[in-house]
């Protein structure tokens, strides 16, 4: 059993645990009830890290989550009460940067969120609020993406079970499925072959040219592909055949691309996910946001 544990002996990991576990107890309050499912995966959480009972800051940590556990019922003052301490403990180390940290919080209150195996309508409007609180982590994976899609979904103000699916086959690739009780990826894997989403633009993105690296995919409405690499390099910034972990951007042409809201699709679209889910900040661009970019760096516009 010790043996199994020995990756949470760093202060690295032990950080990681506690990120995880304020998002688990931020996402499971987000809904106005908590469920049976909800509160045997924080005690599941409990019992995954038994281990480190004795170790701080589990020590501290573990009792008073069994405790809040122990009645079947968790209160808002109890899970405040959980937040803060692993806040106090995870502010006080500096083992992750504050991105690092924030990405862990937000698969954790993903992994709170779908640990009924459900997204309610509330935890969907709590999720976009704390996106929209926490911009600063534009560009990378999967805030982009997650925004995307919660941008689409919410555009109209009806939540169609299409969307809700899709948006639960993209979140079920963000989940550790190993450190959940009732979540397993199995049950997932017909949910994303069904609603397969290869690839999503990025809302809004900041796009600067000085120095950058370009990326081209799909046809264009505005200029020829040898044109637009020509006004990047115009521009300052560096065009690019093939994408690459040191790629800053991929522009994705809008012309015949029927693709549903923010996803798209193709060679390129795959290789660039598959880099932002390894951390490299390649930002997928839709040609409207690439044109404007443009537009305001030839006007001068910072």
């Amino acid at each position: 059993m010790e043996q199994d544990y020995r990756m949470f002996t760093g202060p690295a990991e032990l950080h990681k645990a506690i990120n995880t576990l304020r998002g688990i107890v931020a996402g499971i309050s987000t809904d106005a009830t908590v469920q049976a499912d909800e509160i045997a995966e924080l005690a599941h959480w409990c019992a995954l890290h038994e281990p480190l009972r004795d170790r701080h800051p589990f020590s501290e940590i573990i009792p008073i989550v069994e405790n809040a556990c122990a009645d079947g019922v968790i209160t808002d003052e109890e899970a405040k009460d959980i937040l803060w301490v692993c806040s106090s403990f995870a502010s006080s180390g500096k083992y992750y940067d504050e991105i690092t940290s924030s990405i862990q919080f937000l698969a954790g209150m993903i992994h709170g969120m779908m640990a009924d195996c459900d997204l309610s309508d509330a935890e969907l409007h709590a999720l976009q609020s704390w996106i929209d609180a926490n911009d600063f982590l534009a560009g990378t994976y999967p805030f982009d993406e997650i925004n995307s899609l919660l941008s689409s979904i919410m555009a109209d103000d009806v939540i169609t079970e299409t969307e809700r699916n899709t948006l639960l086959a993209f979140l079920s690739t963000v989940i550790d499925f190993k450190d959940s009780l009732n979540l397993t990826e199995k049950e997932f894997l017909n949910l994303r072959k069904e609603y397969s989403v290869a690839g999503i633009c990025a809302i809004c993105p900041e796009i600067t040219f000085a120095d950058k690296s370009f990326c081209f995919t799909g046809e264009f409405n505005r200029g020829q592909r040898k044109e637009i690499a020509a006004k990047v390099t115009e521009l300052g910034g560096i065009a690019k055949s093939a994408v690459s972990g040191k790629t800053d951007y991929l522009v994705v042409g809008n012309a015949g691309n029927p693709c549903w809201a923010y996803a798209c699709y193709g060679r390129k679209i795959e290789e660039a996910m598959n880099l932002r889910k390894q951390g490299a900040h390649v930002i997928i661009v839709n040609e409207n946001d690439f044109w404007d970019a443009v537009d305001d760096a030839e006007a001068g516009i910072l």
